[in-house]
């Protein structure tokens, strides 16, 4: 099984509102002085983390509404390329590809299992 991906520049076109996604995630590795120079400390970094997209995101601590951001499982909140930000930047973003076998990126209750089969017996 095979997927082509297509990145879309987070500065040309956004995903619509709650859309899981993968995006590719620019930063620097925090680092202190007296680091192992062989970690990670310090480095620039570039990677892929799945994500989702919210046009408008509540943040419930500080009442802050953030629009058009990025968010990861562990709830860190990312913006678009572009964009006044912290330290993480999204660069492009692609849609998830669908679950193998099928034509749909989510499965839920009772279709999981044969679906599961299904491909597990090929």
């Amino acid at each position: 099984m095979k997927t082509t991906v297509e990145w879309i520049r987070a500065d040309e076109r956004l995903p619509r509102d709650g859309a899981g996604i993968v995006a590719a995630v620019t930063g620097r590795y925090p680092g202190e002085p007296e680091d192992d120079p062989d970690s990670l400390s310090g480095r620039e970094f570039w990677l892929v983390l799945p994500m989702y997209f919210r046009r408008i995101h509540p943040v419930e601590e500080t009442g802050e509404v953030i629009e058009n951001c990025f968010f990861d499982s562990d709830g860190v909140v990312r913006l678009p390329i572009g964009r006044p930000t912290g330290e993480e930047v999204v660069t492009h973003w692609a849609e998830m590809p669908s679950l193998p076998g099928t034509d749909v990126q989510r499965m839920f209750g009772d279709a999981v299992r044969p679906a599961l089969r299904a491909v597990s017996d090929r």
